[in-house]
């Protein structure tokens, strides 16, 4: 005999991701694997910023990033999209777009098929491809200052992160809801978080649920302080001695979200189970606006524990996020 489904229970059946190193989720798995750094190291002549040679020539100036390929391709007709509505739409939408296609070609759903009730929730950082690349481009520009003309409405929505879901729910006509989540350094979590709910709640039938995030210029450095976030060496160690902060880079991710029943039942591919979720805020119990409390993140991992319906001491493997800076890491645990 077979043990019961847990109740309440979402499985991931599909998954699409790009990354610094790794275009795909296998070459993400395998970078792992082989401990592969994909931070890039820059020559003078590469860096794409705007700090002047005495600001590179100081000590506390480190020139490494993780850079994200191909960002400027795109395959504008086969998204039903013009030249012009893609040139004047962010990469982040456009790359979160394609992962949407991949994720649920990942999870063997068509979504032309009529009768398919699935929903979007998504993140994305604010465009600094708008303010880098469309704001100095004069003709965009000419249209963004002259009313609701050819280019300004299309520079509007394709730079706004309120339209980065309703945008994957236009191009690949999904009826299910279609939510923006902005919640920071959470976004994608929240997104998955707020996808488990609304098919827990019947709202959707299945959802994809993630985020993205790419900043422009790509190719440039930054200076770090002592005691600040960002790494003094551009390596980043979490939970070791050597930690000094974290390094921001681009990337994107979706997972395709289904009722574990549904799943079992429609005989799909599971990646993993998603048996409870914990969603909160500190309030001002904290040190700092942008610093996480202790009791704040254990509540929320005692509301998921709840959701789950586990034991704590069922646990047997914890996976953590950390910025690089010892005492100042999170931990969300599979459960």
């Amino acid at each position: 005999m077979t043990d019961p489904l847990p109740e309440r229970a979402v499985a991931i059946i599909g998954l699409a991701g790009r990354f610094p190193g790794a275009p795909t989720i296998g070459s993400l798995w395998q970078n792992l694997l082989d401990g592969v750094e994909s931070i890039t190291r820059f020559d003078p002549a590469d860096l794409e910023d705007s700090f002047d040679a005495a600001t590179r020539a100081l000590p506390n100036f480190v020139a490494a990033k993780p850079v994200l390929d191909d960002v400027d391709q795109f395959d504008a007709p086969f998204f039903g999209m013009m030249p012009r509505e893609a040139a004047l739409t962010d990469p982040q939408q456009r790359l979160l777009l394609e992962c949407a296609w991949e994720a649920l070609e990942d999870a063997g759903y068509d979504p032309a098929v009529p009768g398919q009730c699935i929903g979007v929730f998504a993140g994305a950082t604010s465009s600094t491809y708008l303010l880098q690349n469309l704001l100095h481009d004069r003709s965009a520009m000419a249209d963004y200052t002259s009313g609701f003309q050819i280019g300004n409405l299309p520079m509007l929505v394709g730079c706004g992160a309120d339209f980065t879901a309703t945008r994957i729910g236009y191009k690949l006509g999904l009826t299910g809801p279609c939510v923006a989540v902005q919640s920071a350094c959470s976004t994608s979590l929240l997104a998955v978080a707020q996808a488990v709910q609304n098919l827990l709640c019947h709202g959707c039938d299945m959802a994809l649920a993630g985020g993205v995030s790419i900043t422009f210029p790509q190719r440039r450095g930054y200076l770090a302080q002592e005691g600040g976030i960002v790494s003094t060496d551009g390596h980043c160690r979490p939970f070791d001695a050597g930690a000094s902060g974290t390094i921001f880079g681009s990337g994107a991710g979706l997972v395709v979200l289904k009722r574990l029943e549904d799943a079992v039942a429609d005989r799909d591919q599971i990646y993993a189970v998603i048996r409870g979720v914990g969603v909160n805020n500190d309030g001002a119990g904290k040190v700092g606006f942008t610093a996480p409390s202790v009791d704040g993140q254990a509540a929320a991992i005692a509301m998921a524990h709840a959701a789950a319906d586990v034991d704590a001491r069922s646990i047997g493997y914890v996976e953590c996020h950390g910025t690089g800076k010892i005492g100042r890491a999170s931990c969300r645990e599979r459960v």
